[in-house]
C-alpha cells in the first residue's frame, strides 16, 4: 500500500527547506514584492516540471533495465536523507542571498543546473512512487506534475513570507532545525 504520509512528509520537507529556489525566490520577494516575482516562480514551475518528468524517465528506465538497482538506490536515498538531518540539526540558519536574474526564463533555466531537485525527483520515485506504480506512465506522470506543484507552493510562501522566514529562523533557528531533522531521519526509517 502506497505511504502517502512518508512520501508526502519527504516532498514537503525537501521543497520547504532553504535551497537555490526558495533562496531566490525569497530574495525576489523582498525586492520586487509578491507580484514582481511571479514570472520567476512561474519560470521554476515550468523547469521543475521538465525536470520531474525527465527524473521520471530515468528512474523509469533505470528501473527496468537495472531492477536490482532498487535496493542500492534505497540505501543511497537514507544515507542521503540521514546526511541532510545531521546538516540541517547542525545548521546556523544563516541564509546566503542571491540578487541575480528574476524573470521567467531565470527561473526555469535554474531547475536544470539545481542539484536539490534531481535528487529529489529521483528519490521520490525511486524510494516512494516506482515501487507500486511502475509501469504506468499516466500516473508516473501525475507524480513527477505533484513533485513540481508541492516544490512551486513553497516557492511562492517563501516570495510571500521572504522576510517572516528570516525572522523566524534566525530566532528559532534550533528549534526548526530539530524538528526538520527528526522528520528527515523519519522519512529515511521509513523507506525501510
Amino acid at each position: 500500500m502506497f505511504n502517502w504520509l512518508a512520501f508526502l512528509t519527504y516532498a514537503f520537507i525537501t521543497a520547504a527547506t532553504p535551497g537555490p529556489n526558495n533562496i531566490m525566490s525569497m530574495s525576489n520577494g523582498g525586492r520586487l514584492g509578491f507580484r514582481g516575482a511571479l514570472p520567476f516562480n512561474f519560470g521554476i514551475w515550468a523547469g521543475f516540471s521538465a525536470v520531474m518528468l525527465l527524473c521520471t524517465a530515468f528512474c523509469t528506465t533505470l528501473t527496468n533495465l537495472i531492477p536490482a538497482v532498487k535496493t542500492p538506490m534505497l540505501i543511497a536515498g537514507a544515507a542521503y536523507m540521514l546526511h541532510l538531518a545531521w546538516g540541517t540539526f547542525r545548521s546556523s540558519g544563516v541564509i546566503d542571498e542571491d540578487h541575480s536574474r528574476s524573470g521567467f526564463y531565470a527561473g526555469m533555466l535554474l531547475q536544470f543546473i539545481n542539484p536539490k531537485i534531481y535528487i529529489y525527483g529521483i528519490m521520490s520515485m525511486q524510494a516512494y512512487i516506482l515501487p507500486f506504480y511502475a509501469g504506468e506512465p499516466l500516473t508516473l506522470a501525475l507524480f513527477a506534475l505533484l513533485l513540481a506543484f508541492i516544490g512551486f507552493a513553497f516557492t511562492l510562501c517563501w516570495s510571500a513570507f521572504g522576510s517572516a522566514f528570516r525572522l523566524l529562523f534566525s530566532r528559532h533557528t534550533k528549534t526548526v532545525n530539530t524538528i526538520m531533522a527528526l522528520l528527515l531521519v523519519y522519512c529515511a526509517a521509513s523507506l525501510f
